[in-house]
């Protein structure tokens, strides 16, 4: 397997490693050398992570490309994510306490090295930050808490973590680096174990978002079918975070986006230990058009004919796709932030706005079509089948009236024995690709050939909708594969 450091610029590495290939992050997503090469572990250096930088983008198409990326997108947010930096001081306070206790001033700043610390007596703190937030150089701010009181005690407590890139490493510790990065390559890794709660509960995320992916009939239906499968299942909101250890599954019926509370509560549960629809993975892969392109591409997975666009090649998109066209925002959402453009002079106006929140978007071309399928997807296998109709005099299956009310076509629901092969063979080969969650694969028939328009990763369920031929069974399916891994997460713990 072929290893890749990335960085900003090549002349930011000053480190030498054996075996290791040094690549710009602008040459690792735009040359075909890197796209094409089959195995891959990309070690992610760039200045930074932040949403959608260049530096995020290489972790997203790493892992797109079934490359092996550290750090992985879903630790990205991770470390910007104050419940789980909590969670994690939580669950190492003993190590802190232990490791910190003999330093006397109020703040405290720790290197990792590929879960290594210069200090021999830091190094277990360093392991298990590593297995916690896994990127190849950590930087970890922990300050000491005073308690209230005259006895002058307190606790020390993680505050922060992030990346260090590579070209801010001191050069007093290259050295020891080069040391824990060649260890970690030839396979010396520590592991940690996390714990899970043992109540059987189902929490569901509902009720903060204006377009839900179920209506209240719907939920109202699930959770009558958790009941008949033995599970205790409740409506849980956003202020009930510092609950999720008490479930034991959780399942997130609101729109879901990387930037948002809904990726919090499924990275958090998971941490916890409980089963989670939609997990973080399938969010990050399901909300970025972007990766959901470059992974379909990989997979040879037939899409409409795609352009990622930049800065720099967006005088390709009229040449390559022509006009009219898609151009579509990474992480859009009910038809916002996709546009159809119509020649040149628009294209620009339309990227220059989009480019203000994402250094990529999306070109594809259109595809005229009545309808859209879609194809619900759980635990890799087709729980129902509809068509969407377009919105009355719109070329979408939704669109946003003037009072800012989504409007949307017609829905039909078929068996899933009725649906064209080639239809329900591309759905899956798309959905399995992401994971074996819940998925919503919407496709397009065109000449006698389906293709894939996008994945989502929280599929609308509507009572009077997707449930239109299986009735309450649709709810007792999504039921049965909660309790199926809880009771198998359950019986691992005992054994």
């Amino acid at each position: 397997m072929q290893t890749l450091i990335v960085v900003d610029k090549p002349s930011d590495w000053p480190l030498d490693l054996p075996n290791v290939l040094v690549v710009s992050a602008k040459d690792y997503l735009s040359q075909p050398l890197f796209r094409d090469m089959r195995r891959a572990k990309v070690f992610n250096l760039c200045k930074s992570y932040r949403y959608q930088s260049t530096g995020y983008y290489v972790s997203l198409l790493a892992e797109a490309r079934a490359h092996d990326p550290l750090p992985s997108v879903s630790t990205m947010q991770d470390m910007k994510s104050q419940a789980v930096i909590k969670l994690a001081s939580g669950d190492l306070q003993r190590q802190i306490e232990k490791d910190l206790a003999p330093i006397r001033s109020d703040s405290f700043v720790l290197s990792v090295y590929f879960g290594r610390n210069l200090a021999k007596r830091y190094d277990r703190l360093a392991g298990q930050l590593f297995e916690y937030f896994k990127a190849p150089f950590l930087r970890a701010h922990f300050a000491w808490h005073k308690s209230t009181g005259a006895s002058g005690t307190g606790s020390w407590h993680l505050v922060s973590i992030g990346p260090i890139a590579a070209a801010a490493v001191p050069e007093d510790h290259r050295p020891f680096a080069i040391k824990a990065a060649t260890d970690y390559l030839a396979g010396r890794k520590k592991t940690v174990s996390r714990r899970s709660d043992k109540r059987f509960d189902l929490a569901i995320l509902y009720g903060g978002d204006d377009t839900p992916p179920s209506n209240e009939r719907a939920i109202e239906k699930f959770i009558k079918a958790a009941d008949r499968r033995g599970m205790h299942a409740e409506v849980i909101h956003r202020e009930d975070f510092n609950h999720l250890p008490e479930f034991d599954g959780l399942w997130i019926r609101e729109t879901t986006s990387v930037n948002h509370h809904t990726y919090k509560f499924a990275q958090r549960g998971e941490a916890e230990g409980l089963i989670v629809i939609d997990d973080p993975e399938s969010i990050v892969r399901c909300t970025n058009k972007v990766y959901l392109t470059e992974m379909m591409n990989h997979q040879r997975i037939r899409i409409p004919r795609t352009l990622i666009v930049s800065r720099s090649n967006i005088q390709n998109v009229g040449r390559d796709l022509g006009f009219p066209c898609i151009v579509k925002q990474p992480d859009s959402s009910f038809s916002q932030g996709v546009l159809k453009v119509v020649d040149e002079a628009m294209l620009r106006i339309v990227a220059e706005t989009l480019f203000e929140k994402s250094e990529l978007l999306l070109a594809q071309e259109f595809i005229p079509t009545s309808y859209d399928w879609r194809i619900g997807v759980i635990d890799r296998k087709p729980i129902y089948a509809c068509k969407y109709h377009m919105a009355h005099k719109h070329w979408q299956i939704t669109k946003k009236t003037r009072g800012g009310k989504f409007l949307g076509g017609r829905v039909e629901c078929f068996p899933i024995d009725t649906i064209p092969e080639d239809v329900m063979t591309t759905a899956l080969l798309a959905a399995n690709a992401i994971g074996n969650g819940l998925y919503g694969v919407d496709l397009k028939e065109h000449n006698g050939l389906a293709y894939v328009i996008e994945v989502n990763d929280n599929p609308n369920i509507d009572a009077g909708y997707e449930d239109g031929i299986l009735k309450d069974e649709l709810y007792d399916i999504v039921a049965d594969v909660f309790s199926t891994r809880i009771e198998t997460r359950k019986q691992r713990k005992v054994a």
